[in-house]
């Protein structure tokens, strides 16, 4: 079975049922602004408080780190899925639900968004970047049917939301589908957006 079918037949089981997973996309780096490391802590601790799996990728350090310690500490369930060649960079974390080793980033990427029903994006480089546009290209497409939902820390992506307009001003992106990527100033306020997308 391809992932598109995959992802799209676990969203349609999922269709007026509420979230009981969430993906995170957020950089194995701290970042210069303290506010993303907090940010992180504080999107850990909401998901666990929600009662609401926290899927990530997997790693032990920077905002990722923050992110599943936090959920953690506060009794949620963490499955983090790291590719082996990862393994030592990133410091795979000793203590989660569960930790799934793939031998990709593409199988990363596959796994974590079928084992989630909706995606925050905190910020993050190019890895955050490559696995938020590859799930808006899927939804794009209508390979799958998650949301995504981006926090936006301190301003970090409103240059990303420029382009995004400048594309759709360019005539490379509809309208309608700038509109997938839904922007929120807190987690609370992304939380709130991962809706099913009709």
């Amino acid at each position: 079975m391809s992932l598109g079918r995959a992802v799209v037949s676990k969203q349609d089981r999922l269709a007026g049922t509420q979230l009981s997973s969430v993906c995170v996309f957020c950089g194995s780096a701290p970042g210069r602004d303290p506010r993303f490391v907090e940010t992180a802590r504080d999107t850990g601790a909401l998901l666990a408080r929600r009662g609401l799996t926290l899927v990530y990728g997997g790693g032990h350090i920077g905002m990722m780190g923050a992110l599943a310690d936090a959920a953690l500490a506060a009794g949620g369930r963490v499955i983090g899925v790291i590719p082996r060649q990862l393994m030592r960079p990133e410091g795979a974390h000793p203590s989660l639900s569960e930790l799934i080793v793939v031998d990709s980033m593409h199988q990363r990427k596959q796994l974590m968004a079928d084992r989630a029903d909706g995606f925050l994006v905190l910020p993050g480089g190019y890895g955050t970047l490559d696995e938020t546009f590859e799930m808006l290209t899927w939804l794009q497409l209508g390979l799958q049917r998650k949301p995504l939902a981006l926090v936006n820390v301190g301003g970090y992506f409103d240059p990303l939301l420029h382009w995004i307009q400048h594309a759709v001003d360019s005539g490379f992106v509809a309208a309608d589908q700038a509109r997938l990527l839904r922007p929120a100033a807190t987690p609370e306020a992304a939380l709130s957006q991962l809706e099913p997308v009709a």
